[in-house]
C-alpha cells in the first residue's frame, strides 16, 4: 500500500522543480525543510528514509520528545520556532545545527554566552517580520540591518541568512511583497559587507506559497501540512507568549 507521506514528498519534490524551472533556477537551488510539530516521529522517519535530510522544529519538547527514535539517521534540525531565552539550554542539548528565529539582541547574547561556555558554535539566521503583523515574531525590517551588526559581534554565532513568514493571505501579490522584502534586505546586507555575516540562505515559503516564493528568490522552503497533513491540533497549540500562530506550514 501506498504511503501518503511519500507520495505527498513526492509531490512536493515536483512542485519545487517546477517553480525553480519556471523561475531559471537549478533544482537543487532550493532545499526542502520538513516542518514536523506534531508529527510523530515514526512518519518523520518515513521521509527521513526516503532521502530527507532537514526537519524543522518549533518546540524544544517536540525535538526532546524524537530525539531517540531519530538521532540514528543522518539529519539536520533547525530550530525555526519563537525561541525563549530560558530554553537556549535546552534546545542545545539535542543537536540543533542552526536556529532560524532569531529575531532580537537578549537572545543573541544569552545564545553567545552558553555557545562560549559549551565550546561550541552555531548558525542563525535574522527572523525577519515582513508582513508587519503584531501577531508575528521576527525583527522589523528597518531594523534588520541594525540587529545584524550587532549579532555579528557574537564570535559563536554564525549568521547564515534570513528567514520570515508571509503574510496568510489569499492576495498572492500581497504575499509576494513579503518575499520580496526578504530579498531586497538581504541584498542591502550583501552590500555592507560586515565581517563575519553570509546572506547565503532566504527561508521563506509554506505549503501553500512556496512558488511565489521560489520565484523571489528562496533557497529554503518549510512544509510540513502538504507532507504530513492537517494537524489535529487546536491553533493555540502553536501560540507563543500570548501572541499568533506564526507556525503554519
Amino acid at each position: 500500500m501506498d504511503d501518503p507521506v511519500i507520495d505527498n514528498l513526492t509531490h512536493i519534490l515536483d512542485r519545487i522543480a517546477s517553480a525553480c524551472k519556471a523561475s531559471g533556477r537549478p533544482a537543487d537551488s532550493v532545499k526542502l525543510l520538513l516542518a514536523t510539530k506534531t508529527v510523530p516521529a515514526d512518519r518523520i522517519k518515513t521521509a527521513l528514509l526516503a532521502g530527507q535530510t532537514l526537519i524543522g522544529e518549533n518546540k524544544v519538547q517536540e525535538i526532546r520528545d524524537k530525539y531517540e527514535v531519530l538521532q540514528s539517521i543522518p539529519h539536520q534540525t533547525h530550530y525555526i520556532g519563537h525561541l525563549q531565552t530560558n530554553k537556549i539550554k535546552d534546545v542545545l542539548k539535542y543537536n540543533v545545527s542552526c536556529i532560524q528565529s532569531l529575531d532580537r539582541i537578549d537572545l543573541a547574547e544569552k545564545l553567545e554566552q552558553r555557545l562560549a561556555l559549551e565550546g561550541r558554535h552555531m548558525d542563525v539566521f535574522i527572523q525577519v517580520n515582513t508582513s508587519f503583523e503584531d501577531s508575528k515574531f521576527g525583527v522589523a525590517p528597518e531594523e534588520a540591518l541594525n540587529l545584524i551588526r550587532q549579532v555579528a559581534l557574537c564570535e559563536h554565532l554564525h549568521i547564515k541568512g534570513l528567514m520570515t513568514i508571509g503574510l496568510f493571505s489569499a492576495d498572492n501579490e500581497q504575499v509576494r511583497k513579503c518575499f520580496r522584502l526578504l530579498k531586497g534586505i538581504q541584498l542591502q546586507i550583501n552590500s555592507e559587507n560586515i565581517a563575519g555575516v553570509e546572506m547565503t540562505d532566504l527561508s521563506m515559503g509554506m505549503s501553500g506559497d512556496l512558488e511565489i516564493a521560489i520565484q523571489e528568490g528562496a533557497t529554503i522552503v518549510r512544509v510540513g501540512t502538504a507532507i504530513f497533513g492537517q494537524r489535529i491540533y487546536p491553533d493555540s497549540y502553536y501560540w507563543n507568549e500570548g501572541q499568533d500562530s506564526q507556525q503554519v506550514s
